[in-house]
């Protein structure tokens, strides 16, 4: 990784990066429950951005400061201008930056300790895995202010089961963490002060993997999701196969074989 593209801070979001490869990502505007306002995603897209340019990332870690872990849009700074253009580039920006999370080629693990709402909940549901503390609570309640949530929707749908999301996206209701495991949102629920732990142990299990299986593997996942069932077969199994010859593979195998520890894990 160049010096211009080591992780930098700002008021808006810390990120920093360890050793072993794994960044963390803080939302850092507890005052305002972490609102994504038009500074917080641009902050969001460049460290996305730098990330996906540091070919000995891992894993990122995407958390935050206070309370809540996100509250959405900045309902303030989108009152202020009531023009069509300008929510649009908004939403189109907020999408950009979601799509971004997906298309890393490492995983991102959503630490949530607290409150997640609207387009904070789109956030948690959008990561490739969440770990959330039992306090936490999440919600999709843009229709108590009028506002359908319709991009939250879209990771949302893709997370738990129809009927599920549409009544949290027409009630406005929020679920607990105990619910929003059982529904398919979040992977762990943990207490507040084993929430590190948790998301350590994901961390570690998946730093212990090939970093080039774990690349192709999350591309795979997310294409083939979108696909026909041949389609995604199709696309599967050229996907294992040029996954087969690759070095780390081959090597994976062999070891099995011989019962010893591959080369890459020494």
């Amino acid at each position: 990784m160049t010096d211009a593209n080591r992780p930098q801070s700002d008021d808006l979001l810390l990120h920093e990066r360890d050793a072993r490869g794994v960044h963390r990502l803080t939302l850092n505007n507890p005052a305002s429950f972490n609102t994504l306002s038009e500074a917080m995603l641009d902050a969001l897209q460049r460290a996305l951005a730098a990330i996906a340019q540091d070919d000995q990332a891992r894993v990122v870690v995407l958390g935050a400061a206070g309370k809540a872990f996100c509250a959405g849009h900045n309902l303030k700074e989108m009152r202020a201008q009531p023009d069509l253009a300008y929510y649009q580039k908004l939403f189109a920006q907020c999408s950009h930056m979601m799509l971004a999370i997906q298309n890393l080629p490492v995983p991102v693990i959503a630490r949530v300790q607290g409150l997640a709402t609207a387009a904070g909940c789109q956030l948690v549901a959008q990561c490739d895995l969440a770990v959330t503390a039992d306090s936490a609570t999440f919600g999709v309640n843009g229709i108590d202010v009028g506002l359908f949530c319709a991009t939250p929707s879209v990771p949302l749908v893709r997370n738990m089961q129809a009927k599920q999301a549409m009544e949290m996206l027409l009630t406005g209701g929020f679920i607990s963490a105990q619910e929003a495991q059982s529904r398919g949102l979040v992977n762990r629920v943990c207490a507040w002060d084993a929430l590190d732990a948790q998301v350590e142990e994901l961390v570690s299990a998946i730093v212990a993997k090939p970093r080039e299986a774990v690349r192709v593997g999350k591309a795979l996942f997310y294409k083939q999701r979108e696909m026909g069932i041949a389609a995604a077969y199709q696309l599967a199994g050229q996907t294992m196969a040029c996954n087969m010859v690759h070095d780390v593979a081959q090597e994976g195998v062999q070891a099995f074989i011989e019962k010893r520890t591959p080369s890459w894990r020494a």
